[in-house]
């Protein structure tokens, strides 16, 4: 499998963490963690379907895909290609008008937010390009194309960065007597900007430190009462919505 990853454009880099281009050989079926940032992606050959409830889902050519809570499940075919956009948290506000919240937990065509000439145009475009280097320089054209030049939300900033000091272990009360602000109008422009209430992304980053932190010289019950867990049962049963396994399993493979 060949994946390889670009830096964005100076003038794309506050809003997108990096590009990618994937290419696999054989169908694969797996699995995607949640993120704190949304995706989308471009497939210049082969489809992609997704996978839920025992149903396989083909999926456009074009896509975005919104915040989830729980992971998710995907098959590609044989000799696929992928061009992904990993947008920065809150940076993906800058080219969609709609909520981003309207998208948690959902995948959608990109012809839902744009006129299906304007993407028939860069699909064809990356489908015909023999390198990366183009491929990547088209995707950038057209998010520039697409940016509505609206200045950050520092209320929404400032709540992100309170979220990752706290490690995803902050009460929404805590949140908005650090941002003095109410909760109503706090959740409604971190929901339309980010792509989830503050709460729920809170869970997500909590999740994903629980992760990255892990060491198999602690437990996993101390694993889970330094992320703030003090119920065993709760931390499991989040942790295996998250993953789809269980701590011991996702970390060590043993059920």
């Amino acid at each position: 499998m060949q994946f390889d990853t670009y830096i964005p454009c100076d003038i794309l880099k506050p809003f997108v963490k990096s590009f990618a281009v994937q290419e696999t050989t054989e169908e694969t079926t797996y699995k995607v963690l949640p993120d704190t940032g949304l995706v989308i992606g471009f497939q210049y050959k082969g489809r992609l379907s997704r996978i839920q409830n025992g149903q396989e889902t083909s999926l456009s050519i074009s896509g975005v895909s919104g915040l989830a809570d729980h992971s998710r499940k995907f098959k590609n075919s044989a000799n696929i290609g992928t061009v992904l956009i990993f947008f920065k948290e809150a940076g993906a506000s800058q080219f969609f008008r709609q909520p981003l919240h309207e998208l948690f937990r959902e995948s959608f065509s990109l012809e839902n937010f744009m006129l299906r000439s304007e993407l028939l145009c860069l699909e064809e475009g990356l489908a015909e390009a023999k390198t990366d280097a183009p491929r990547i320089a088209a995707v950038e054209r057209f998010l520039i194309s697409r940016m509505t030049n609206t200045e950050p939300d520092k209320l929404v900033l400032a709540a992100l960065a309170l979220i990752h000091k706290s490690k995803g272990n902050i009460r929404i009360k805590e949140l908005t007597g650090q941002l003095h602000i109410s909760q109503s109008p706090l959740e409604k422009r971190f929901r339309q900007a980010v792509g989830a209430s503050p709460k729920k992304f809170a869970s997500i980053v909590r999740l994903k430190y629980v992760i990255q932190q892990y060491n198999s010289a602690n437990s996993l019950t101390e694993l889970s009462y330094e992320a703030g867990f003090y119920d065993q049962a709760h931390f499991i049963k989040e942790f295996k919505t998250f993953t789809g396994d269980t701590p011991e399993k996702f970390f060590t493979g043993k059920e």
